[in-house]
């Protein structure tokens, strides 16, 4: 695969969308639990990648080769959250959802490859393709997860803040809001540490749990 640039980036499409799709439907899915309904009026309730493919965030810039990619956002109306849930606390419990399926879906793609390779440890290295899948699974949604979990408008972290601070300090919030967009642009031209550190000690974690998964019962 190495040796072709061109049909690797295509094959990382396949997973990337998946994630994608199962973050935007996080966000869908915890907002119509809370009251709101406006991502299933949208049709964007559900796990069709279709629904929630952006053509040059989703398909281009992967194919470019550039480490940078969105899927359409889903929409959420805070008001039309139930009674008991504050618009604050809502939109909190909405954005963290997407993150937390990225870091779910790794977990789980960490679960698959450890079984696999402990059931039948030569199934993997003779299906490089399924393994590709599993790595890239493992690797993008960590990433992704870390990523939107900056406190950096409008990724799903500046949210998570939002809702956690105390009301006396929203004025200074919403000028750092108004500077999202430069914020946003810095992050990804110049600091790719701030997410490259993070991921590689999550996925090294998750190796480890890889590891002792494939050796249970040996």
């Amino acid at each position: 695969m190495d040796s072709n640039p061109l049909l690797q980036r295509a094959l990382m499409l396949i997973p990337l969308v998946l994630s994608l799709s199962v973050h935007e439907f996080a966000h869908a899915w915890s907002a119509w639990r809370l009251g709101d309904d406006t991502a299933e009026r949208q049709g964007r309730l559900t796990l069709n990648p279709m629904a929630h493919i952006d053509p040059i965030g989703t398909l281009l810039l992967p194919l470019l080769g550039i480490p940078f990619g969105w899927a359409r956002p889903v929409p959420v109306d805070p008001t039309r959250f139930r009674r008991d849930v504050t618009m604050r606390t809502g939109m909190m419990i909405t954005a963290a959802a997407g993150p937390i399926s990225n870091l779910i879906l790794a977990a789980l793609s960490a679960l698959i490859y450890g079984i696999t390779f402990r059931i039948n440890p030569s199934f993997l290295p003779t299906n490089p393709g399924l393994e590709f899948f599993l790595q890239i699974m493992l690797v993008a949604n960590v990433g992704l997860a870390i990523f939107n979990l900056l406190p950096v408008p409008p990724l799903d972290g500046s949210r998570i803040v939002e809702g956690l601070l105390p009301y006396r300090l929203q004025g200074h919030w919403q000028k750092v809001l108004a500077l999202g967009p430069l914020l946003l642009l810095a992050v990804v031209f110049f600091g790719r540490g701030l997410i490259s550190g993070p991921t590689r000690y999550v996925v090294g974690l998750l190796h480890q749990f890889i590891a002792t998964v494939a050796l249970i019962g040996t």
